[in-house]
């Protein structure tokens, strides 16, 4: 399917969002939709209690699976919420799947302070030096591979100005957020090597449904599994620290990888908490 095609699907169905009306778009026979984690009929949800959307508007596309993704806010009662989007759509034109991820700090267990969003031109722009469609989701799986009981092993490549922004804050060579979270002061890179997130216990039902091959990104889901049993660990460096992690809960996550010369240059991710071990509706 044409990205010009999926653009417009994608465009439909923001607008359908935003008059509350999902009778204006075309939706397969059975189409599934979900909501932070969880199957809803559509129309529920979201679709009766957006204002209007945001002003940050990310589009990508995937032309060989006929998928299309949409990073954003909305703006609802209370706040403007950080917003995912990936719609499956079938050869007709109808839409198959969708699948969002709605960041309401009012509601969530974990706050980032005076988030915003922005527009990232490495992330509208195409990969300078593309890799193939297999070796970008290596290396977004091997991120994730990183991150689980991280230990300073890197399982990836990435680019020595690599950044990640997390639910509207950039969580890297971020010195004001490092004030807050000290790790925030290093590249994406430093990060892991000083083995910051050993508290991350496990890297669960990841999927990369979305490869945009020619803006060479790749979305991905999963969830981040903490137990809360660990106490102390120590850093590369020898340092000693504490967990911030001590209670049992998971984040369900939706991350955008941006892959150019073999190398992870951008991150964009949302995520909310959920119960721990909640499983996927989507691993059907």
């Amino acid at each position: 399917m044409e990205r010009s095609a999926l653009y417009a699907v994608l465009d439909g169905y923001l607008a359908a969002l935003t008059a509350r009306d999902p009778g204006m778009l075309s939706w397969a026979p059975g189409a599934h939709t979900s909501e932070n984690n969880v199957m809803l009929a559509v129309g529920d949800g979201l679709w009766g209690t957006i204002d209007r959307l945001g002003d940050y508007r990310l589009r990508f596309a995937d032309t060989r699976t006929g998928q299309v993704g949409y990073f954003g806010t909305v703006i609802e009662p209370l706040e403007e919420s950080a917003f995912t989007l990936r719609l499956q759509v079938n050869s007709a034109g109808e839409i198959c799947e969708a699948e969002t991820v709605v960041v309401r700090q009012s509601d969530s267990g974990i706050k980032f302070e005076n988030p915003a969003y922005w527009d990232k031109p490495i992330l509208n722009a195409d990969a300078a030096a593309p890799v193939a469609r297999a070796e970008m989701v290596r290396l977004s799986n091997g991120y994730f591979d990183t991150l689980q009981l991280n230990d300073g092993t890197i399982h990836t490549r990435f680019h020595p100005d690599c950044n990640r922004v997390e639910n509207g804050v950039q969580t890297t060579n971020n010195p004001e957020f490092g004030k807050i979270v000290p790790v925030s002061e290093l590249g994406c890179e430093a990060q892991f090597r000083m083995g910051n997130y050993r508290y991350d216990d496990e890297l669960r039902a990841r999927r990369f449904p979305l490869v945009d091959e020619e803006r060479g990104l790749v979305l991905a889901f999963g969830f981040i599994d903490h137990s809360g049993r660990l106490d102390r660990y120590q850093l590369t460096d020898g340092r000693w620290v504490s967990s911030p992690v001590r209670r049992p809960h998971s984040f369900y996550i939706a991350e955008l990888f941006k892959i150019d010369h073999g190398m992870i240059c951008q991150i964009e991710a949302n995520f909310i908490t959920v119960p721990y071990r909640m499983p996927s509706p989507w691993d059907r």
